[in-house]
């Protein structure tokens, strides 16, 4: 997800030259050509305006230790990782930490992220503003006051583009077996998915309107939402589905 970010504002004319990527690692994994990159978070020698937490929920508790160093009036720390609280921040780096949690999602690498925010009292107008806009260069952006529904933005539109790619292979599948040829039917789900998600994008009615307008009385289309509009379809697999996510946010969070 923190590469994806990373590209999405270089591609948004976000300055290489402004950007420090601490990676013990460098050969798991590809960085941007012009981003400084460092073994440890000694070697950034420059107080940070932000400091972005792109890291496992795992690795956090060692990668916040070593942060207290940059907690002061003119830091803010955005942090993207699932499942931990402002508390948690607040503990692992001070109380007077400026703290940011956001849940944005892949399609950032493209500029068509989403990203919900809730920041703690600490955080001034300005460093809400870079934040927002550091988001807001990647795609969509909405700032809630109750942190507990990022379990549930989480769970929509964290994981939400992992959905989409299992529709795209499952009707891809589906199409294999009405008797099209694989590769066939693998280009007519991701066109078809691209294209429909391009279209809501555009599109002033609400997505419900846009179905309608496909679903011909008695057509063909209205047939196959007899079946994906049953009461055993995709509504409550869905709305099952997006509660276990919810529900596991929520697990790593305690």
């Amino acid at each position: 997800m923190g590469g994806a970010l990373l590209s999405g504002w270089l591609a948004h004319g976000v300055s290489a030259t402004t950007v420090s990527v601490v990676e013990p690692n460098p050969a798991g994994g590809s960085v941007p050509s012009g981003v400084t990159i460092v073994a440890g978070i000694d070697a950034v020698t420059v107080a940070p305006a932000v400091v972005v937490l792109a890291v496992k929920p795992q690795q956090m508790d060692t990668v916040t230790a070593q942060c207290r160093g940059f907690v002061r009036p003119g830091t803010v720390f955005l942090s993207i990782a699932a499942g931990k609280s402002i508390a948690y921040y607040a503990h692992a780096l001070g109380d007077a930490a400026a703290i940011v949690r956001a849940m944005p999602n892949t399609p950032a690498a493209v500029g068509r992220g989403m990203s919900v925010l809730c920041a703690n009292t600490k955080v001034d107008a300005a460093q809400r503003e870079v934040c927002g806009a550091l988001l807001a260069a990647v795609g969509e952006v909405a700032w809630i006051d109750d942190e507990s529904l990022l379990d549930a933005v989480t769970a929509v539109s964290g994981g939400g583009p992992a959905y989409v790619f299992l529709l795209i292979e499952c009707l891809a599948e589906a199409g294999v077996a009405a008797g099209l040829p694989a590769d066939l039917a693998m280009r007519l789900a991701r066109t078809t998915v691209a294209g429909a998600g391009e279209l809501v994008h555009q599109a002033s009615e609400p997505a419900s309107r846009l179905r309608e307008n496909v679903s011909s009385p008695g057509g063909t289309t209205l047939e196959a939402l007899k079946i994906l509009m049953a009461k055993d379809g995709m509504q409550p697999l869905l709305t099952r589905a997006i509660a276990e996510a919810t529900r596991r946010s929520r697990e790593l969070a305690s």
